[in-house]
């Protein structure tokens, strides 16, 4: 890769920035910059736990990206040279805390993943689906606003990672498929029966919901959703609410397929424990500790949740998917170990390990950065979970998992009489 860097200097190919019009008034300070670059630098190799798995040069980082200081030429350019080098780690847990018009967004509202050498749609985000008035799922994916999925890869703009590597690039083109705020996001695939179609995925963008969670009941079984509010704290009171409402269920759905942007282990807690009647694990946390120029030391330790309120004693399905994210992963991940429900869906988003702000020195935001990692209490890394009761999706135009949840209750009840 530092060949590669090379010969992107000698041949004076496009940088990251591109002048916008504005640079007359913008003042740069490289004393600042290389500061601030010196101390992203510092905390991904010595904070970030992940590290050390990465398929990224570190020696090319470091060069390439002093060398864009000279590049820049308006604040954005500065945004997008940190947000472009934390994207060298293919890891969508290590994130600017700020962006702009050009930076990318964080999720799309679709999932892909390769299948013989092609790029095809795994998954489809539920909140989107009415959008699509066909079926998506397992549609080969030709092009992006006019690219090609190799386009998209070999021009997406990170240069010390090797895009070779099956995991680099799957990230990538689902990086890509997010697309940048500034621009259209125009998806033309082929479906299974290879008919061609064009979609504008910005005219599938998520409902904007006035309340925390919704509630009701189908069969007798009880349905809570979450409406991506896990990081919310007044969701425990909300589903302190919810939940009595439905205490003479026989079962109840968690819904947490809209839980992208995580939240909290006080909400998370908070929500399971009115599913326990004795203190229990739920996740277990492990970092290198340090002080000085001491001898790292490893540190483990289980997180409990205590139980509180009256306990919903019912049978429990937990649906998950690949938009349930961080901490909605974890609340999955510990009811699943404490014994207290059943998980049905897809991946997850797999966002690995536990977040940490780190503000820059110079200027008004920082980054995130996994500094622990989080396992299942039996020792399975959360980003590694799969949900036991595994559903594969066909078709985004169906009926959704809902039934299929209602339908596992109802066997569970079963099974447990006779």
């Amino acid at each position: 890769m530092k060949s590669s860097l090379l010969l992107l200097m000698i041949m004076g190919l496009t940088p990251l920035f591109t002048n916008n019009g504005i640079a007359q008034s913008y003042n740069k300070n490289v004393v600042h910059l290389e500061e601030d670059l010196d101390y992203l630098f510092k905390a991904l190799k010595e904070d970030y736990v992940y590290a050390k798995d990465k398929a990224v040069d570190w020696a090319c980082l470091q060069q390439y990206y002093r060398n864009q200081i000279d590049q820049i030429e308006t604040e954005e350019d500065e945004v997008l040279m940190f947000e472009f080098l934390l994207d060298e780690f293919y890891d969508s847990h290590v994130i600017l805390n700020t962006n702009r018009k050009k930076s990318y967004r964080l999720y799309a509202p679709l999932y892909v993943i390769q299948i013989n050498h092609q790029f095809v749609i795994q998954s489809v985000w539920d909140e989107n689906q009415a959008a699509f008035h066909f079926n998506i799922i397992g549609a080969r994916i030709l092009s992006f606003n006019g690219k090609t999925v190799q386009q998209l890869i070999d021009e997406f703009p990170v240069y010390c990672v090797d895009k070779n590597v099956p995991e680099v690039k799957e990230w990538l083109i689902n990086k890509a498929l997010a697309g940048r705020y500034h621009e259209k996001r125009i998806l033309e695939i082929q479906l299974s029966d290879g008919q061609i179609k064009k979609i504008d995925l910005d005219a599938s963008m998520p409902q904007k919901y006035t309340t925390l969670l919704d509630v009701k009941k189908q069969e007798d079984m009880g349905i809570i959703r979450i409406h991506n509010s896990l990081g919310q704290n007044d969701l425990v009171g909300q589903f302190d609410k919810a939940l009595d409402q439905l205490m003479e269920t026989e079962g109840l759905i968690l819904d947490l397929r809209n839980t992208v942007d995580g939240g909290n282990s006080y909400v998370a807690r908070g929500i399971m424990s009115r599913f326990i009647s004795t203190s229990l694990p739920f996740q277990q946390h492990e970092y290198m500790e340090q002080y000085g120029q001491n001898p790292r030391v490893l540190r483990q330790w289980m997180e409990y949740v205590v139980p509180r309120g009256k306990t919903y004693t019912a049978p429990v399905v937990v649906l998950v998917g690949r938009w349930t994210g961080s901490m909605g992963e974890g609340l999955a991940v510990g009811l699943d170990g404490m014994d207290r429900a059943m998980v049905m869906g897809t991946e997850m988003e797999r966002l690995a390990g536990e977040m940490e702000f780190m503000p820059f020195i110079n200027r008004n935001y920082g980054f995130r950065i996994s500094t622990a990692k989080l396992s299942h209490i039996d020792g399975t890394p959360r980003e590694k979970y799969l949900p036991p009761h595994y559903v594969r999706e066909s078709d985004n135009t169906g009926p959704g998992l809902i039934p299929d949840a209602i339908s596992l209750l109802k066997k569970y009840i079963r099974d447990k009489k006779e």
